[in-house]
Formats: C-alpha cells, sequence, structure tokens
C-alpha cells in the first residue's frame, strides 16, 4: 500500500513539473516571437541586380545587398559633413592694444605686429570643401551592404537612406567609398561632363513593382536635399542612368 501511494505522489510530482516545463518553454517561445519579429523588420534583406548603362561597355551585371539601413545618427553624420563647421569664436583684444590704459599703439612699441615679423596673426585656416569633408565621413561610416559588379572586389556601401514616395515606389540614397568602375574600362561614363569624387554617390528610384533605374555622382554633383534629410545627385531628371533595368 505504501509502495502504491509514493508511486502515485512520484507521478504526481513528475507531472507537475512536466506542466511547469512546458508553461515555461511557451512562455520563453511567446517573448521571443516579438524579438524575431522585431529583428526581422529591422534587417532589411534588400537585394537588387541591375545592368550597367550609359558607360563605354554597357549590359555588365551588378548586384546590391543591403544588410541594413544607416542609422538616424550615421544618416545625419554623413550629412552634415557637407555643411561648414561654424566660425571659430573672436579673439579678445590683447591688453593696452590701441593705447588702453596708457600703452602705446603696436607701431609706437615696435612690436611685431607692427613689424610683421614673428609673432603676428596665424595664416588662416583652408576654404571648407564639403566634397573633401564628405569623403572622410564617407570612409569612416561602416559597411551596411555591398555592390557588386564583374571585377574582383566589390564595392562597400557605406550608406544607404530610403524615402517611401506616394505613389508606392521607393527613392533609395546609397554611397560608396570607392568611385564606382575607377578601374574598369568598361565603366567609363559616355556623358559630356564626369566627375572626380573618389566616391560614388548612388540615388535609385523604383516604381511600385520594384523596377526602375540608378543614377549616379560619376557624372552629376553631389547636393544636400533639405527636405529628405538625405544627399541626392543634383538635377536627377536631367542625368544619364548609370543602372538600368534596376530591380528588387
Amino acid at each position: 500500500m505504501k509502495l502504491n501511494m509514493s508511486i502515485t505522489r512520484f507521478g504526481s510530482a513528475l507531472a507537475l513539473f512536466g506542466l511547469a516545463v512546458a508553461s515555461l518553454i511557451a512562455t520563453t517561445l511567446a517573448q521571443q516571437a516579438p524579438t524575431a519579429a522585431q529583428g526581422q523588420a529591422a534587417g532589411t534583406g534588400v537585394n537588387l541586380t541591375a545592368a550597367s548603362a550609359n558607360v563605354s561597355q554597357p549590359g555588365s551585371p551588378v548586384r546590391i545587398n543591403m544588410i541594413r539601413w544607416s542609422t538616424d545618427a550615421e544618416r545625419t553624420q554623413i550629412v552634415a559633413a557637407m555643411n561648414p563647421p561654424p566660425p571659430p569664436p573672436a579673439a579678445a583684444p590683447a591688453r593696452g592694444a590701441g593705447g588702453d590704459r596708457g600703452g602705446a599703439p603696436p607701431a609706437a612699441r615696435g612690436g611685431a605686429a607692427a613689424r610683421g615679423g614673428r609673432g603676428g596673426d596665424a595664416a588662416p585656416p583652408p576654404p571648407f570643401d564639403p566634397i573633401a569633408s564628405l569623403a572622410t565621413a564617407i570612409s569612416r561610416a561602416p559597411a551596411i551592404g555591398y555592390l557588386w559588379t564583374e571585377e574582383v572586389a566589390g564595392y562597400s556601401i557605406k550608406y544607404a537612406y530610403r524615402i517611401s514616395q506616394p505613389d508606392g515606389g521607393e527613392r533609395i540614397i546609397l554611397a560608396t567609398d570607392r568611385r564606382l568602375g575607377g578601374f574598369a574600362a568598361g565603366w567609363k561614363p559616355v556623358a559630356p561632363t564626369v566627375t572626380d569624387y573618389r566616391f560614388t554617390i548612388i540615388e535609385i528610384r523604383l516604381n511600385a513593382r520594384g523596377q526602375g533605374e540608378g543614377k549616379t555622382s560619376l557624372t552629376n554633383k553631389v547636393v544636400v536635399d533639405s527636405a529628405a534629410g538625405t544627399l541626392a545627385v543634383e538635377n536627377y531628371a536631367a542625368a544619364p542612368a548609370i543602372l538600368a533595368n534596376l530591380k528588387r
């Protein structure tokens, strides 16, 4: 009798333990499900294909594999690189300058400033170069995707920003830290004007079906689109498409 009761109690305890374990697993899975969904939503998984166009050897295949989009902080840092830094604060006048408190003017004192010799004002800094500043910012950004051509090495994508359009399409701006096709003769643009940037900005416009084209800074200047808060290709409508048959 006692043996049967012990077996019964053991079985009940085992059953309760099993229920507890099952409940714990179910709770864990329920907690992990939103996290996984959020992670999937955060990861872009965007893959695009295209072919080169308006270059010396058009038709070369292009693949773009995005890992993620730039964060707001990364985007702000890249865009801000094209804005000139604020001017330094004005230096306070030297004590006694201009005869203050009885001091003689610099010319009368025979100071270095008056003689134009040692101790004069430092040379002014060179003028701000927004393109050089942007190139530095792009080179320092993390790689968040890759662009592949028929060249052996791919191009690291350092900036990626997407803007949804009212018609269901997308506007995508990418930046690589190297000039696209810089060492491939087949990528030389046939446009009458060509830039000399060592990086590349690519502006892609897709329709609601995920089809479109891409224009680049190989032929047009880079500007800041203040309304959209991003970089852009200047005069997009008139720029030649360097990426044709672009598809998701």
